[in-house]
């Protein structure tokens, strides 16, 4: 029962069945993987072997042999020292037998054997059409299959139309939300970016392998990638030293460019840039939310098609490349410089607190100036303890001080109510949508801070940074070349403190976009209900956009096709994606290759400084956050939508993330020592267990 809950099976639709098979008495069993179990290769199958019995091997009685074949030939071989094995009794039952001490070391199967296996393995696999788990039998040099049953832990590949070998890289871990999407918020993102992605497992990658067979494009990509995810630049650098996977080009192939074009022309130092590219995403979703009033049908869907160009346009406008590029350089400068002259290690992490303009960090302080509303009505605070019902902020105005509270709530939610966890994906449900889901946030800032702390919060970063520079302009003086050394960091703070603070903005605009859309669509899709179209709303998330089109204009959708999209969607939660992927199925996982961290610790990047102590929370759901001041947040991935618990925590740790990732700006916005990028963070740490952060070298230490 357990198992067709969690797979999603239908306990009214499962049968029970009986297996008629005839008895053998096999001198050698085991496990054949028509896909290598550990690094999920498609072209490599492992078989595992014991003398006698299987049971002997699924028992633990015994290690199996263990072999590695890939075209037909075995690649790698482990042979295991096998004292016992359990035998079929002719009377019925079984026995475990001593194995006579010669045959110990002996292998249980003969190369020839194990390739003639891994043949029949592969008719099997070909009569199913995926690679299979198989329960085998070696009886008078024959094999019988005992059970053979799809293995349901590997990622899916991306379809190509070719036979060539190819590289991906998984944009979940770029964009930190490594969940899967449904088909409408992937092909949405795919008519966003500027680049083609290949979809598997409901999560989006790109192909870099035109980019790493190229010697003029392949050091950018790694120093780009390698940068911002260590791991996945040394998975990519794996995959190079392997001969003949990629095939090399000539010289003169084009060198790689990011996303959005190359490198961006220089611009001055004027906080009327930010300013202006604010204001220009500001009016352009106002004119967004205008323009789409009334459309619907075939005219609302081609209405957000070209709308879509408007996004694009705003998105990749060269000014909003250049004010990102800009801070991320001048943060690049100051920590190289100060670290050459000073010694001083990430110094920009300190000098980027409480920089203006930043929507993300903003959206945490907000939130505690609606507790500061929130807080003097005791009523409120005990009706809000036990809401349940998206409906409450109805309810709020029938209590003393229920008025300020519920207006605080909604004015809030008019700028940050088309956020969630998962945002990228348009079909999560937003703030807006789901209210009580900030609830526990706000009832916590009641709780855990005094009255103005979101102001005292900002103010103190600021003044912190400021003391910071001084600091670092009268030790650089004190230097030879010191007036030109500090003329230079000072020119480098102040471009810094100017640009940082709008890496967060686009994809703000951005979303607040795709919430108009969302909107939109779902009133049509309640307009298809009616009709008897579909059966639900939230169906059309199950469709691509083009096949939302089509069902649009036709009035008729594919039932069938939604069920299995769902299905689908229900299986790809149970996959955690790999970073870097082969067209072999292969993931392929990075090291960051480190023998400056103390033993036992646990490495990853570092990406806000600081050493902090406190207790560990392990937490995988934020609305069941629990936190109290000085905790250190420990979770798989934090996207904008975290934020607002950044504002009790001591410290954080992530299983992914990079140094300019949403987690990682926001943690130095707030003076938070952080680590990201642990491999496996959330099961090595334990949940309130005592631990070290040192976001200046990237390591934790458990306590």
């Amino acid at each position: 029962m357990t198992y067709r809950l969690r797979n999603g099976f239908d306990h009214r639709k499962v049968h029970m069945a009986v297996v008629v098979q005839q008895m053998v008495f096999p001198q050698a069993a085991g496990v054949l993987f028509t896909a290598d179990p550990v690094t999920s290769n498609r072209k490599v199958a492992t078989v595992e072997a014991s003398f006698g019995l299987g049971e002997s091997l699924v028992s633990g009685l015994v290690n199996a042999d263990v072999y590695k074949v890939r075209d037909g030939e075995v690649v790698a071989k482990a042979v295991a020292i096998k004292r016992r094995a359990i035998h079929a009794s002719p009377a019925g039952g079984t026995q475990e037998q001593a194995i006579e001490p010669a045959q110990q070391e002996q292998p249980a199967l003969t190369d020839a054997q194990v390739a003639r296996l891994v043949q029949l393995g592969r008719r099997i696999e070909a009569h199913f059409g995926c690679p299979q788990d198989i329960e085998w039998c070696l009886v008078d040099d024959g094999f019988q299959v005992v059970q053979s049953r799809p293995i349901t832990t590997l990622f899916p590949i991306p379809e190509t139309d070719d036979r060539e070998n190819h590289v991906y890289v998984s944009v979940g871990h770029q964009q930190i939300m490594t969940d899967p999407m449904k088909p409408l918020g992937l092909s949405f993102w795919q008519l966003t970016t500027p680049r083609p992605m290949a979809e598997a497992g409901g999560r989006l990658f790109v192909d870099v392998t035109q980019g790493l067979a190229s010697p003029a494009s392949r050091a950018g990509l790694l120093e780009v990638l390698g940068r911002s995810d260590p791991l996945i630049g040394d998975a990519l650098r794996t995959i190079l030293e392997r001969d003949g996977f990629i095939r090399s080009l000539p010289d003169e192939a084009p060198a790689w460019v990011p996303p959005g074009g190359g490198a961006p022309v220089p611009i001055e130092t004027d906080p009327a840039i930010v300013a202006e590219l604010i204001g220009r995403s500001e009016a352009s979703i106002t004119a967004l939310k205008r323009d789409i009033q009334g459309k619907s049908g075939s005219a609302l869907l081609d209405f957000i098609v070209a709308d879509i160009q408007e996004l694009k346009r705003i998105l990749f406008d060269p000014r909003n490349l250049q004010v990102i590029m800009a801070g991320m350089e001048a943060t690049r400068w100051l920590n190289e410089q100060l670290q050459a002259w000073l010694g001083e290690k990430n110094a920009a992490d300190t000098l980027t607190q409480s920089v203006p303009h930043n929507v993300t960090s903003e959206m945490g302080l907000a939130l505690l100036d609606v507790a500061d509303v929130i807080r003097p009505h005791p009523e409120v605070v005990a009706f809000l303890q036990h809401v349940e019902d998206e409906s409450f902020l109805d309810e709020l105005v029938k209590l003393a001080g229920g008025r300020e509270a519920r207006d605080a709530i909604l004015a809030w939610l008019d700028k940050y109510g088309m956020r969630c966890v998962g945002e990228i994906d348009i079909t999560r449900p937003r703030w807006s949508e789901r209210p009580t889901t900030l609830l526990p946030l706000i009832l916590a800032n009641i709780k855990n801070f005094e009255p103005g702390a979101g102001e005292r919060r900002f103010e103190q970063g600021r003044q912190e940074a400021g003391r910071k520079e001084q600091e670092l302009l009268e030790r650089l003086r004190a230097l030879p070349d010191g007036e030109r050394k500090a003329e230079e960091t000072k020119r480098m703070i102040d471009r810094v403190r100017t640009f940082a603070g709008y890496r967060e903005h686009p994809k703000y605009g951005m979303v607040s976009r795709y919430f108009v859309y969302k909107q939109a669509l779902l009133d049509e899709a309640e307009r298809l209900m009616q009709a008897h179209v579909l059966r639900e709303k939230e169906d059309i998330f199950y469709l691509t956009f083009q096949e939302l089109r089509d069902v649009v204009r036709a009035n008729q959708v594919d039932d069938q096709l939604i069920g299995q999209r769902k299905d689908a969607f229900r299986s790809y939660q149970a996959l955690t994606p790999p970073r870097v992927l082969t067209s072999d199925g292969e993931a392929i996982a990075g090291a960051y290759r480190r023998d400056d961290v103390p033993g036992g610790a646990l490495v990853g990047l570092a990406v806000s400084a600081g050493i902090i102590e406190g207790r560990a929370r392990v937490i995988h759901d934020m609305t069941e956050a629990d936190l109290e001041p000085g905790d250190i947040l420990v979770t798989a991935h934090t996207d904008p939508s975290w934020s607002p618990l950044f504002v009790a925590i001591s410290g954080l740790v992530t299983e992914v993330g990079g140094l300019m990732t949403h987690g990682a700006v926001i943690a130095r916005e707030y003076g938070l020592p952080a680590v990201v990028g642990v491999e496996h963070a959330t099961q090595l740490i334990h949940d309130g267990q005592r631990i070290r952060v040192n976001g200046t070298d990237g390591y934790i230490e458990i306590l």
